[in-house]
């Protein structure tokens, strides 16, 4: 049966939320060749909304707490070295349902947020600086929709312990809070390991697409010495890329509404299309640039739509990033491709423009499911518009700049590689599947040995679908794709999270597994498949431990009852 049905959040619906499934299809009618295309659900009203109407919303940066907020306070015993990276910085988050407006011409929806924030906050992190974010679960309990108000926040891929990833197991119901300890330390304490643009999102276990789709996602970013955020910086270490109000991220969404302008969600295995475009959770927005360079950062929230991004003014993107790491060179790229989940940071430059002048940004990925693209990209300037930039008058100077090195890729060493393994997706008897197996909880499919690298092929068994493949924790190297290495000015040809199979793709990837043990997950990032069984459960043990080791937390943290502050 399938994790949710055709329901109107808020709405009311007849459906009860005791149970696993929101709503189901019966009568064998959920399988990928015969359920209707997403551009035809007869669900989705097509709404004939004005281009660029709005502005695209800027994300807020949160703000810190004092410790002492914290009640009850945190307890140490429940994180992995949590004495060796004490949090210098506190947040609180409180995870409420709100209305929202995602266009001037429509009538508000009910979405869920962060701190009334949709999207959630955005963090600015410093490495060497831990922090710790209590996020409180003030969803009400009797909510009637398609999404499930028990949540989980993955942070999705910093370098933490299982117990503050977010992970499917780990529910927080409506009045209990969860404690998430994030270190910002390197992998393996090797510099080269650092991350830049990361993110949040619900993981909930069956729910993770509907959760995602009310609202639950935000930015997480990460600065150090060379990416400090100050394109002003004096020191010769600084890279000194745009900064402050000129480093934008941006969440790309789509999203249907229904007669009643409130969000719509299909029932459809293949995955989800929406046929409203929205940045930062806004409908096809407008944003103003001065004629200067920008650093953008694309994120693409999902649930199962890729995107390949164009300007309409043909300027080339500067791509100096993927899945939340820096390239070691720039690299020059007429279009950006950007499955779910993806992050890209690129440089656009507009001072050709003169104020007045407006660039178009749109997709030119053509795809009628949530199998994937079809193949075909539009021509130019028939794209489908996501949103606008117009150029107003230069405030400054603009002291940025665009460094020809960035950051140099760690070594991959196979001398180190203690085992390979074979992982295959694809779709069997009404799931997504991981080497035909639908996904069990409490059964771990991989135990690796702590300090060791691994090589692990990833297979696409089916012919008319992607799957954009997500591993948690640790950030692999491509060494091939169908049978041959990434040239120098790939994209990819970086350390990565993301992993994008089209139909019959197979790559290698190398990882090597370090300072935290405990439990992670591989699954497609396509959530609605995620929620349909296309994940596996691994876990890190000690050298030589056999799989009987359980996780070093023991017993395993839940979530704590306890209620937000006065004021949040």
């Amino acid at each position: 049966m399938l994790k949710f049905g055709a329901l109107t959040a808020g709405a009311g619906l007849a459906a009860s939320q005791s149970a696993l499934g929101v709503g189901s299809l019966v009568g064998g009618l959920c399988t990928p060749d015969n359920l209707p295309l997403d551009q035809d659900d007869p669900g989705a009203h097509k709404w004939d909304l004005p281009l660029y109407a709005d502005p695209m919303p800027v994300i807020p940066v949160a703000q810190p707490v004092d410790p002492s907020l914290l009640d009850p306070p945190i307890d140490p015993a429940r994180h992995q070295r949590y004495n060796e990276f004490v949090p210098q910085k506190h947040y609180i988050q409180v995870m409420r349902a709100s209305e929202h407006q995602y266009h001037s011409s429509l009538p508000p929806t009910m979405i869920w947020g962060f701190n009334g924030h949709c999207p959630g906050e955005t963090f600015h992190a410093r490495y060497g600086e831990p922090v710790l974010i209590r996020r409180y679960n003030q969803l009400p309990a009797d909510w009637v929709g398609f999404a499930l108000p028990s949540t989980t926040t993955h942070l999705h891929n910093l370098h933490h312990a299982s117990e503050s990833d977010g992970l499917p197991w780990d529910p927080v119901a409506p009045g209990y809070f969860w404690d998430y300890h994030h270190p910002n330390y390197p992998a393996g304490g090797d510099p080269r390991e650092k991350q830049t643009t990361q993110w949040y999102h619900d993981h909930t276990m069956d729910f993770t697409a509907t959760n995602v789709y009310m609202g639950f996602t935000g930015f997480y970013l990460l600065f150090d010495e060379q990416d400090t955020g100050n394109e002003n910086d004096p020191s010769h270490h600084a890279f000194r890329l745009p900064s402050g109000k000129y480093d934008v991220p941006m969440i790309l969404h789509d999203i249907s509404l229904d007669q009643s302008g409130q969000l719509y969600l299909s029932p459809n295995i293949n995955g989800f299309l929406g046929n409203l475009y929205t940045v930062n959770r806004k409908v096809t927005p407008y944003f103003e640039v001065e004629p200067r360079k920008y650093r953008f950062r694309f994120l693409n929230g999902g649930p199962s739509r890729f995107y390949e991004l164009r300007l309409r003014s043909g300027q080339k993107f500067t791509v100096i990033g993927n899945d939340g790491n820096l390239l070691p060179a720039p690299v020059q790229a007429d279009t950006i491709k950007i499955s779910v989940a993806q992050r890209f940071d690129v440089i656009v430059d507009f001072s050709q423009f003169a104020p007045g002048a407006t660039i178009e940004l749109e997709n030119i990925m053509e795809q009628i499911h949530g199998q994937g693209p079809t193949g075909r990209s539009f021509p130019d300037g028939e794209g489908e518009p996501v949103m606008q930039f117009r150029v107003v008058p230069l405030t400054g100077p603009d002291n940025s700049r665009v460094p020809p090195v960035l950051r140099k890729l760690p070594d991959v060493k196979l001398g180190e590689v203690k085992k390979h393994r074979l992982f295959q997706f694809d779709y069997d008897g009404g799931i997504w599947t991981v080497n035909n197996q639908g996904f069990d909880m409490d059964r771990v499919d991989a135990f690796i040995e702590q300090g060791t690298a691994e090589i692990w092929t990833i297979r696409n068994q089916g012919t008319r679908w992607d799957h954009p493949v997500h591993i948690h924790f640790e950030e692999f190297q491509i060494i091939e794709f169908n049978g041959k290495p990434l040239s120098k000015t790939d994209v990819d040809k970086s350390r990565k999270d993301v992993l994008t199979l089209g139909p019959g793709d197979e790559v290698k990837l190398f990882f090597r597994f370090r300072d935290y043990l405990g439990d992670h997950v591989m699954h497609c990032h396509n959530v609605v498949h995620e929620d349909h069984q296309m994940m596996i459960r691994w876990r890190i043990v000690p050298p030589s431990s056999g799989p009987a080791l359980g996780s070093i937390i023991n017993p395993r943290p839940v979530a704590r009852l306890g209620n937000p502050p006065a004021g949040f």
